[in-house]
């Protein structure tokens, strides 16, 4: 089972960047490969349970669960329902940490999923650079705007 962690440094405040991923629903504002996402079923953003349902900029569609949502310690989990990507069982981290010296954090993300033996290189190539670094460095613009 393939294991994916991506780990940067944004230059903000960990309260500051937890503001902006804390919405479940707020991908379209801060990941570049995400035109339009919705909340199935009217539930609020940030109840444990809640699908969202989301538009990639090339078409696809993507089911995500929220699994965790832990404001003390600023880490989400979710897990992928429904994707165009060959992989299931995935199951994500997204956590920050504050870096003292400086008024910057820490930013962690993690995944592990089960793919076909062929699919594991350019599956593991997508979530990491494309996915979790591709959303890092648009956090890092975001935020320092």
């Amino acid at each position: 089972m393939p294991h994916v962690f991506v780990s940067s440094v944004i230059p903000a405040e960990a309260d500051a960047v937890w503001s902006v991923i804390r919405d479940f629903n707020a991908l379209p504002d801060w990941h570049p490969g995400i035109a339009e996402s919705r909340i199935e079923d009217n539930r609020p953003s940030d109840a444990v349970g809640c699908v969202r349902n989301f538009q990639l900029t090339d078409g696809g569609t993507i089911r995500e669960q929220l699994l965790s949502l832990d404001d003390p310690h600023r880490t989400v989990v979710y897990s992928i329902l429904e994707s165009p990507l060959p992989i299931s069982d995935y199951i994500a981290t997204l956590r920050l940490l504050p870096i003292t010296d400086g008024g910057q954090c820490y930013a962690e993300w993690s995944a592990t999923f089960a793919c076909a033996e062929e699919d594991r290189e350019a599956m593991v190539d997508t979530v990491g650079n494309g996915v979790f670094q591709g959303g890092f460095d648009a956090l890092k613009q975001r935020v320092a705007g």
